[in-house]
């Protein structure tokens, strides 16, 4: 079948397609499914022997040590809970440095002498797994011939079950570490994060008369953005199915400037898929709150609750899993490049963080009074702080190939780290810098006009989406990181860096009050110094505006517009000290995540290229030239019989083939030529060369789409993938 035959039968089998029901039971209550699948403290109490019980708990909402004597009995109950749910198997599940969920399963039932199999799992294999690390990015921490890694049962992630139509498999959230102890993962690096930023907000709380405080951890509220297409135009484009974005494609006569999309009733296709995946998350323990249409044509968010930090994570990579596999039953792809689109608004997945714990609750909570909130003052100018410190290794933390096509643009904040604070906290700030802050901006209220509604009240700040790092009511929102991305990054650097700013806070209090200062005093100085020094990073206006740029330079604010002007940052003196310092990373795994990185970007673009290369020799030349022979045949015939001929469509035509097959021929050259031997050099060749190519063949190309015979073209069109659903 040709290439065109399999766009229009793709646009067929669009209208023929009839999406499976909703699998929910007539009998079923909503909610009744939640964490139904999942280990849980509920579940633990009733099949734990008390002691143990408390043991665990002990770990998981205290941070106690966990005593390996528990093992036994906890992986007992897990595995005949776990039988009694059709698990066949187990798995150890791990996030290596992909960025993606890896899992190595095996079965329960082990043979016996008679013949027979009896179903085990004991202590030592609960705690501690063994799976070949050779293939997975390491960054030089290991050789290619040193296979071993471990993985290491993570007590405060539960386990849960995995349902499969042929079977079900009991998932253990673990760590992946090497032989010598360098963290392999994403979680191992988040755990250790959240532990050093806890003691010392912990010190702080006991500043403020805490005495013995719950154990303080980072929340995380990630949205998750997403794009849906249908599964036919999905397979019939090359280009999405093998990078997730499309390498060609000119903008639809409509796209998204109506604002249309945004909000909009939920297409009935698309809800039935929401409903249906929102059960499956539901019975995972995952506690998806929000959902709704997105800005751009195609586009979705989903919103979870708030949840620990390392939790959230887990969750996040199960959601996208999860997401893929239902969008396939109901006959989509559920895209989560950040990118996937050109013209259209991209995709991120926002990270709500916020730190407290289960006697506190959150905080970042300022209450009505903030200026006389001093507990509070303290813990937002230790996010000021660290931000404005650390805005490099922010930065650095959602650097990819993918999300350098993202940030910037109109739907994602600019690479200039900065703080929105909102007018209250600004103005009290204001006031703390002057000497001392005496009031606050009061809530207001809004008379919309209209006698039958409500008075409403209004917050005393607006919300700014313009801001990478805005402060939103009870939580800052980190708007910079990608929706492909794992949201571990993000926050074991803020964790880490917040571990710093608070270490500093409680440090300088500490020495004040033994040197019997004041404590009021003394906070009020610690706030001055820090917005005083620190001040430069808070930005209430538009992060779009050509003239924030300029402001930020004279700010001294880092604008580190790609993924390689950013990575640097993870491997200065001050980003390894800080790391190590705080025990999250050493300088071995400093380089590693920095060799990564530059690896991770270089093949990204590579596979690209290739593709860019692929589809435009195989797809779009041959389309663009048949159309071209078409039209000088028309023009031959006209001329044999006398008759004049136009020959403008030939020329329109011509011009960017001969484009076409220039850009092509500069690739091909591109990707022949020998970057160097170093990842440094791989992806700078990537970055400065391949890039440009490509974007000169998808400018040709894409002119061409607009030319060539629409019975003629191979690829699905934008006003086919975007509108069709």
């Amino acid at each position: 079948m040709s290439g065109n035959a399999v766009r229009l039968q793709a646009i067929k089998d669009v209208e023929a397609y009839v999406p499976p029901a909703v699998s929910y039971t007539d009998d079923e209550a909503p909610g009744d499914v939640f964490g139904e699948n999942v280990f849980n403290k509920v579940v633990m109490q009733k099949r734990l022997p008390k002691s143990v019980y408390k043991s665990v708990i002990a770990t998981i909402e205290h941070g106690k040590k966990l005593d390996p004597m528990v093992a036994d009995a906890v992986a007992s109950a897990m595995k005949d809970w776990a039988l009694a749910k059709g698990a066949t198997h187990y798995a150890h599940v791990f996030y290596p440095l992909t960025g993606l969920t890896a899992e190595k399963h095996d079965s329960f039932l082990e043979p016996v002498a008679d013949g027979s199999t009896l179903a085990e799992f004991a202590g030592k294999t609960l705690i501690q797994g063994e799976p070949d690390a050779s293939s997975f990015p390491n960054g030089g921490l290991r050789n290619t011939f040193e296979a071993r890694g471990y993985t290491g049962w993570d007590v405060t992630s539960p386990a849960y079950v995995l349902e499969n139509p042929n079977g079900n498999t009991l998932c253990i959230p673990t760590v992946f570490v090497s032989m010598t102890g360098e963290a392999l993962d994403h979680k191992t690096p988040l755990l250790r994060s959240q532990q050093a930023m806890g003691e010392h907000a912990e010190r702080i709380l006991k500043l403020f008369g805490h005495e013995s405080p719950e154990h303080v951890v980072s929340f995380c509220g990630p949205e998750q953005e997403y794009f849906l297409v249908d599964r036919h135009f999905f397979l019939a484009r090359p280009d999405l199915l093998n990078s997730g974005r499309t390498l060609f494609g000119a903008k639809p006569p409509k796209g998204q400037e109506f604002d249309d999309h945004y909000f909009g009733a939920i297409p009935e296709r698309v809800l039935g898929f929401m409903m249906d995946t929102e059960r499956e998350l539901f019975k995972l323990g995952i506690p998806a709150k929000t959902r709704h249409n997105e800005v751009a044509p195609g586009q979705f968010e989903i919103a979870p609750m708030f949840e620990r930090g390392n939790i959230a994570a887990d969750h996040q990579q199960l959601l996208m899993t999860t997401f893929k596999t239902i969008a396939k039953k109901h006959g989509m792809a559920c895209l989560f490049h950040e990118k996937p689109f050109d013209g259209v608004n991209g995709s991120g997945k926002h990270v709500n963080f916020s730190l407290g714990n289960s006697e506190l609750g959150s905080l970042l909570v300022p209450g009505d009074n903030p200026h006389d909130n001093a507990q509070f003052l303290v813990f937002c100018a230790a996010v000021i702080r660290a931000v404005h410190k650390y805005a490099g290794l922010l930065r650095v933390s959602v650097a990819s190939a993918t999300n350098d096509h993202r940030l910037g643009a109109n739907e994602a904040p600019p690479a200039i780290i900065s703080i929105f604070l909102g007018d209250q906290l600004a103005d009290v700030f204001d006031q703390i810098a002057k000497g001392a802050a005496t009031s606050s901006k009061d809530k207001g209220t809004m008379m919309i006009g209209v006698d039958t509604l409500p008075i409403l009240p209004t917050d005393p700040g607006d919300r700014n989406r313009t801001s990478p790092f805005a402060f939103t009511g009870n939580r800052f929102e980190f708007r910079a990181p990608g929706s492909m991305q794992t949201v571990n990054e993000p926050i074991v650097t803020i964790n880490t860096i917040m571990a710093e700013a608070l270490d500093h806070i409680a440090t300088q209090l500490e020495t004040a009050v033994e040197a019997g200062e004041d404590f009021d005093t003394a906070v009020q100085n610690l706030l001055t110094e820090i917005i005083t020094d620190h001040g430069a990073v808070v930005f209430n206006g538009d992060g779009y505006s050509d003239n924030w740029q300029i402001e930020a330079e004279s700010r001294g604010l880092p604008n580190l517009r790609t993924t390689l002007d950013a990575l640097p940052e993870l491997i200065t003196d001050e980003s390894m000290e800080l790391f190590e310092r705080y025990k999250v990373f050493n300088h071995r795994e400093m380089h590693s995540r920095y060799e990564i990185g530059l690896e991770q970007y270089a093949l990204t673009i590579g596979v690209e290229a290739r593709l860019t290369l692929e589809i435009g020799s195989t797809q779009v030349l041959p389309a663009a030239v048949r159309h071209q022979t078409e039209v000088a045949t028309n023009i031959g015939a006209l001329k044999a019989v006398g008759v004049e001929a136009d020959t403008a469509p030939l020329d329109e035509v011509s011009a960017p083939i001969a484009a076409l097959r220039a850009a092509l021929a500069t690739l091909k050259a591109a990707l022949a030529d020998h970057a160097g031997d170093s990842a440094l050099a791989e992806a700078t060749h990537a970055g400065t060369v391949l890039l440009p190519a490509m974007a000169d063949v998808r400018t040709a190309a894409d002119a061409l789409e607009s030319i060539v015979a629409d019975d003629l073209w191979p690829l699905p069109t934008y006003q086919e993938m975007l509108f069709i659903l």
